[in-house]
């Protein structure tokens, strides 16, 4: 930060104004200097003993308070001799208004929680101009030294600022894309503060299509992404640029309730598509890391992959939704042992009654002719490109994950069978593959109109003649019957309906990935929540909830 900055303490703020003008005199450093600084964050001591063990509550008020106020100060230096990690600290701390354009800083540190101190901090950026008053609140952790044994501030970006990641950076200036107005389907303008999941949508938007859309720039404080190919994060805006308008598939009443629907669970997902067009109709997502994991999320999915699975038996002439067959608690493929929950049977399946319970055994032992024939292990990947458009490098108008289904040997093939092995999707992709189902032709999901770049859209072959129909035959099945493990979610939801349920296990978690796929009427959707469970309990009402507010 720069010279010249003074600080005060008032009731335990924290408070500084770059320039000069500040509250009068201090001395309230003591101890900041030589004795007080971990050696250029965790270098020479003149201690021949290192203290271990955790730091005290004595030593995280007193490092915090010192980091704190040598920030607020414009001391760059001392403040990141203060971190375990100065080589990073200091440039970001003297960007803070060098780059930033930070002019005033108020901190507030709160209670500390252990060894986290978490503060608020209220600030005015000023740039050609332009002043704006800006607000948010982080937190830094304390920890000893390795080699020192001092108390140390823990060094990450988020410490300037909540949202900062690695490799990221802040900066206050020209906006370097021009400002648009996202709207929805029915013309209204989509924003964060109404929409908080569309956040990064509508950054990617912005970067992508606003020139195209005659949008200008304005002024702006930012986060600078780490991934050139990534968009930057606008956080403050100083003076409007003049929006283009850029039209999206986003149906307001269906995002609202996604929206909604995400906060019955952390780590929850959830994107909901319309079959007979296509267009993304609402993509939600509630987690502490932002990640966008409603249409970037690379995991298993579970039972609710059988349905690509039921569509390949039935294509290879290997059973039928009302056929017999074998529902056995245990089969073993190439002598490794595949289970059903608690080692349940049916006595009388068919293959609609298998899918309802989402019976493992069933979708594995009918594939074996496959095998026999060297066919086993490309099958389902070749089911789920050439007819459900998986991994066809879809161009939804952002960036998205399209699924994948790589060939496997072994026990893989088998766990493919049922969403395990090496099978990677997210809510987007099993929304489109429960779309296909239903409408019986792949139509690639989209959240742009593809008349506004040109885009060539992603295709697949139809699903041959009566695939279709048995498909949603056993989804409504799965959703409306007592044996179904879909129906208690799908309770609420009107219409024609189907749904189908999944957990994926996930090595090292305790706890596994509850997913939940289904429609209605004219509107598929699919949820997963991290770590939830069974498919019905946690993914399925986030489902119902956004199919409840569709046609």
């Amino acid at each position: 930060m720069r010279s010249g900055a003074k600080i005060g303490i008032v009731g335990g703020v924290f408070a500084v104004v770059i320039g000069g003008v500040g509250y009068g005199a201090y001395n309230i450093l003591d101890g900041l200097g030589d004795s007080g600084v971990g050696g250029g964050g965790d270098g020479k001591t003149t201690s021949t003993e290192v203290k271990t063990g955790p730091v005290t509550k004595a030593e995280t008020a007193d490092t915090s308070k010192k980091f704190l106020a040598a920030w607020a100060k414009g001391d760059a230096e001392v403040a990141a001799q203060l971190t375990n990690n100065k080589g990073e600290a200091e440039p970001a701390l003297v960007g803070y208004s060098d780059t930033v354009h930070v002019t005033r800083a108020v901190i507030t540190p709160g209670p500390a929680i252990g060894s986290k101190v978490p503060y608020t901090v209220k600030a005015t950026v000023s740039f050609e101009g332009k002043t704006k008053a800006w607000s948010y609140a982080s937190e830094l952790t304390v920890v000893r030294g390795l080699t020192t044994g001092h108390p140390l501030v823990d060094w990450l970006p988020s410490v300037i600022h909540p949202d900062l990641g690695k490799g990221e950076s802040l900066e206050t200036g020209e906006s370097k894309t021009a400002s648009i107005e996202a709207v929805d389907r029915n013309g209204n303008v989509l924003s964060k503060e109404k929409y908080p999941s569309l956040g990064g949508i509508l950054d990617e938007l912005r970067k992508k299509y606003g020139s195209e859309a005659g949008g200008t720039t304005g002024i702006e404080t930012w986060i600078n992404s780490a991934d050139a190919d990534g968009a930057d994060k606008t956080l403050l805006t100083l003076a409007k640029g003049k929006p283009g308008r850029v039209q999206t598939t986003l149906d307001p009443g269906i995002q609202a309730a996604a929206e909604k629907a995400v906060k019955k669970y952390d780590k929850s997902s959830v994107v909901a598509v319309e079959p007979s067009s296509g267009a993304i109709r609402a993509i939600a997502n509630n987690r502490r890391d932002n990640f966008d994991a409603a249409r970037l999320a690379t995991v298993a999915p579970g039972s609710t992959m059988k349905i690509v699975t039921a569509a390949m038996i039935i294509q290879n002439g290997l059973g039928s939704a009302n056929e017999p067959v074998a529902c056995e608690p245990q089969v073993t493929w190439m002598g490794v042992p595949f289970h059903n929950l608690e080692n349940f049977s049916m006595p009388d399946a068919t293959l609609k009654r298998a899918f309802a319970r989402s019976c493992n055994t069933a979708f594995i032992k009918p594939v074996g002719p496959l095998d026999k024939a060297g066919k086993a292990d490309t099958a389902l990947g070749n089911e789920a490109s050439q007819y459900f458009g998986i991994g066809r490098n879809w161009q939804t108008g952002i960036q998205t994950w399209d699924g994948e289904v790589p060939a496997s040997q072994g026990a893989e093939t088998a766990a493919s069978y049922i969403g395990q092995g090496k099978i990677r999707m997210n809510p987007l992709n099993m929304a489109s593959i429960t779309a296909t189902a239903v409408h019986g032709q792949f139509l690639q999901p989209y959240i742009v109109p593809k008349d506004l770049d040109n885009r060539t859209f992603a295709t697949a072959s139809p699903l041959p003649g009566g695939v279709s129909a048995q498909l949603r035959e056993m989804l409504n099945y799965t959703a409306t019957k007592p044996e179904g493990t879909a129906t208690a979610a799908m309770a609420g939801v009107g219409g024609f309906k189907g749904g189908k349920t999944g957990s994926a296990e996930i090595d090292g978690h305790a706890t596994s990935d509850s997913w939940f796929t289904g429609f209605s009427n004219n509107l598929a959707a699919a949820a997963l929540v991290q770590s939830g469970g069974h498919g019905g309990t946690a993914a399925g009402p986030v489902v119902a909830e956004v199919l409840r507010a569709g046609p």
